[in-house]
């Protein structure tokens, strides 16, 4: 009776309001309210262990529903009453916790804070979030879900809130911050080549473009910044290339303006194209002067079209033929046999299907993309010739493109050994994304690089990046040879079916570990287009980026 006499008691306590609504209803194994502390030691079904010092009996085992509970309420009870340290003190990392709840009072500017848990799930709880954000006399009501779990501290034994950033707001990550006023930069309406306004409601998959456009231009394009609550990210945030993201909007900010090179109609082709095939991406450029005139991709929140890191596959034979030729180590039509297998450096080698060419031209083994036919150059070569091929000729993996938005160009690694030869093939440490293999296909197709852009270098003076040096007609006519090769004949020629005599392809097929279909790779040039694709655990790249890339060059420029 004593027992019950005191939980009454404390029943009957109102707790102090502080700088918020007081209300924490928890809905657990009970209906209604409970009791901030619980029961004892032994009738919560956990253990305890002391030594034989008498030291300090400490709690093990799984934790009680009345040790979470309390936890929990405790800490929703002081987070709500503004008692930041209170809340603070009952989770595992004070000092992250007391940083993030005071900016959601100061920084952010949230007040009236209703808390309201949900059901209870082992050592989840659930709950709801309701409150006002106040900015320079705008106020505006915010609502959102989240959620925390409570652990036992080893050294104490004592019931906490396991303490990361999202049981804030879901959208934190560790060493993020909620910042509410006015937005970092301005927002922008942003323009296809004809006029017409870029959204993503017409093109689904241009939210990352958008953004960037954003983040690059939004100052500088003639708009005025709106106020709005947002996650502004931490260390960790960004190198996981997370953007800031808004939250809550209070004020409308005026749009500046920024005209794009994307064409309408082969936008909303690519879109329509991308749609149909998971994990699909795709580029399409103009090779006599660089400008971009679609990216679409599948998944709409990560541009892997443009910011991706894949290996290409053998679509890098494209840039390999090209030092070989250059090197005067072998041209399309000289006898070039492809081995089943091929050892290097203790690694041995295989073809796609363990196939093999005993005799024929280096261009039946480009258009057959029979691996050994390149890797068998490799004690020729030193281990830096495919890097300065790469870099010198074709602008990649020098981290100097400004195409306008945020983008990803290339990187072709020194490598020696296997390796080496592994990346003559375009596996080992290559990696590309669709816009550097659509450049790829462009630099054949005009004979010189052109820095791909978004954006008209004009409109904020930047400078595009140049290649220091451009290939021979020779060695560009030997190029287009093979490449056309490929797309009459070769492993490309059922997607570029009906495409006529002055096109070149390559296909590419990128094994990844731990993965059962390799990427499927296309690229591919037609008359002032180029353009290149990616289907992630599509398989062969004939048959799954190839369709995508053929159709859009179907078009025309």
């Amino acid at each position: 009776m004593g027992n019950r006499r005191r939980v009454e008691e404390r029943r009957k306590t109102k707790p102090a309001v502080i700088g918020a609504v007081i209300a924490v209803v928890v809905v657990g194994v009970g209906a209604g309210a409970y009791a901030l502390t619980g029961g004892s030691a032994a009738d919560d079904g956990s253990t305890t262990s002391s030594s034989a010092d008498d030291k300090p009996k400490v709690k093990t085992g799984p934790l009680s529903a009345q040790e979470v509970r309390s936890a929990s309420t405790t800490f929703l009870t002081a987070w709500q009453t503004g008692k930041v340290s209170r809340a603070a003190a009952v989770t595992s990392d004070p000092a992250a916790a007391t940083g993030l709840l005071t900016g959601y009072l100061t920084s952010a500017h949230i007040k009236d804070v209703t808390l309201t848990a949900g059901t209870r799930t082992g050592d989840k709880v659930p709950f709801s979030v309701k409150g006002t954000v106040s900015y320079k006399g705008t106020d505006k009501p915010l609502a959102y879900q989240s959620s925390l779990t409570v652990v036992r501290d080893k050294a104490t034994g004592k019931p906490q809130v396991d303490w990361h950033s999202a049981v804030v707001h879901p959208d934190l990550k560790d060493g993020d911050t909620l910042v509410t006023g006015e937005s970092g930069t301005p927002p922008v309406k942003a323009y296809d080549r004809d006029g017409g306004e870029l959204t993503t409601a017409k093109y689904a998959s241009l939210g990352p473009v958008l953004d960037g456009l954003r983040e690059k231009y939004g100052k500088i394009a003639g708009g005025k910044a709106g106020v709005e609550l947002r996650v502004v990210r931490g260390k960790e945030s960004d190198k996981a290339k997370l953007s800031d993201k808004t939250l809550l909007t209070l004020s409308e900010g005026t749009p500046g303006k920024v005209r794009t090179t994307l064409s309408p109609t082969l936008e909303a082709a690519a879109e329509q194209q991308v749609a149909q095939k998971p994990k699909s991406s795709v580029v399409v450029m103009r090779p006599s002067t660089g400008e971009i005139l679609a990216v679409a991709n599948n998944s709409h929140s990560f541009n892997v079209a443009f910011q991706g890191s894949l290996a290409p596959g053998s679509t890098m034979k494209v840039v390999t033929s090209t030092m070989l030729f250059e090197k005067d180590l072998v041209h399309p039509d000289d006898s070039h046999p492809c081995p089943k297998t091929y050892k290097l450096a203790g690694w041995t080698f295989h073809n796609d299907d363990d196939s093999e060419i005993k005799e024929g031209t280096f261009k039946l083994a480009f258009g057959a993309s029979c691996n050994n036919a390149f890797i068998n150059f490799a004690p020729k070569l030193s281990d830096s010739d495919l890097t300065k091929e790469a870099q010198q000729v074709y602008g990649l993996g020098l981290n100097n493109w400004a195409i306008g938005v945020p983008s990803f160009d290339g990187s072709v690694p020194v490598m020696s050994g296997a390796q080496m030869g592994a990346s003559l093939i375009g596996q080992g440490g290559v990696r590309m994304n669709p816009l550097n293999m659509a450049s790829v296909s462009s630099t054949v197709s005009s004979g010189g690089f052109h820095q791909p852009y978004l954006v008209a270098p004009s409109v904020d003076n930047r400078t595009l990046a140049k290649a220091s040096r451009t290939m021979s007609s020779k060695t560009q006519a030997e190029l287009k040879d093979v490449m056309s090769y490929t797309a009459r004949y070769g492993t490309a020629a059922k997607a570029m079916s009906g495409l006529g005599s002055g096109c070149g392809a390559k296909t590419g097929s990128a094994e990844v570990d731990g993965q059962k279909k390799p990427n499927g790779w296309f690229t591919a040039y037609c008359g002032d287009l180029a353009a290149s694709g990616v289907v992630q655990a599509g398989g062969h790249g004939g048959d799954t980026a190839g369709p995508i890339v053929a159709a859009l060059l179907k078009m025309g420029g």
